[in-house]
């Protein structure tokens, strides 16, 4: 998609290739790479380039039982695979509907108030990434960051003070920003949102319900 002006940052591509990335981050960085031709073409590279350091190393000994470990650990942290080429139809991309079992309209939401509906995808003590749909000209509460917060727009568009968000486009915030989306007017903001740490709210409302919605 030539139009898509926010992409994944070097750093964050790099984890993905290696494959040291949660679980949560890695879907919305497989969602992205999956309709993004430039960040397609640089997660080639990285996996180029790790193929290559990979068969310049000279091989280790390894201990008794390390393979089965690393099987394991590969498995609790592995990530989506983005295909070559986009979806043809639909408002969910590949990797993002084989993981989720369907399309947008398939998703059961649930109601955060003020209209703005989610569903949790996946959550563990390394982040969680979750599906959020928000009206028309609705704004998401005030809040900051404790940790990284990657934004994936699926449908409509949002804006804040960093600038304009349309499809395909990925806010990666942390714990320097603070800000308002607003979803602009016209279809519902649907947005793939995965986050390593909860947010931080400024104001009460919100602080009271996050338990309970797991923001």
């Amino acid at each position: 998609m030539s139009d898509i002006k926010h992409h994944i940052t070097p750093a964050l591509m790099m984890g993905y290739a290696a494959g040291g990335l949660p679980e949560a981050i890695n879907l919305v960085i497989a969602t992205h790479v999956s309709i993004c031709d430039e960040c397609r073409a640089s997660l080639a590279e990285y996996e180029s380039i790790g193929g290559s350091v990979v068969e310049t190393t000279e091989a280790a000994a390894m201990s008794a039982g390390s393979l089965e470990a690393t099987l394991a650990l590969l498995g609790a942290q592995d990530r989506p695979a983005a295909p070559k080429r986009p979806a043809a139809h639909g408002v969910f991309p590949a990797p993002l509907r084989d993981y989720a079992g369907g399309d947008a309209a398939d998703v059961r939401w649930k109601s955060l108030g003020g209209g703005v509906k989610q569903r949790i995808l996946q959550a563990d003590s390394y982040g969680s990434v979750r599906l959020l749909k928000i009206p028309g000209g609705v704004a998401v509460p005030d809040h900051g960051h404790k940790g990284i917060e990657l934004t994936l727009v699926l449908q409509g568009a949002f804006s804040d003070d960093t600038g304009h968000f349309g499809r395909g486009d990925v806010e990666i915030a942390d714990q320097s920003l603070e800000h308002t989306p607003i979803a602009e007017p016209g279809a519902d903001c649907i947005c793939l949102a995965a986050t390593d740490a909860p947010l931080r709210f400024n104001s009460l409302i919100p602080r009271l319900l996050q338990p309970l919605f797991k923001i």
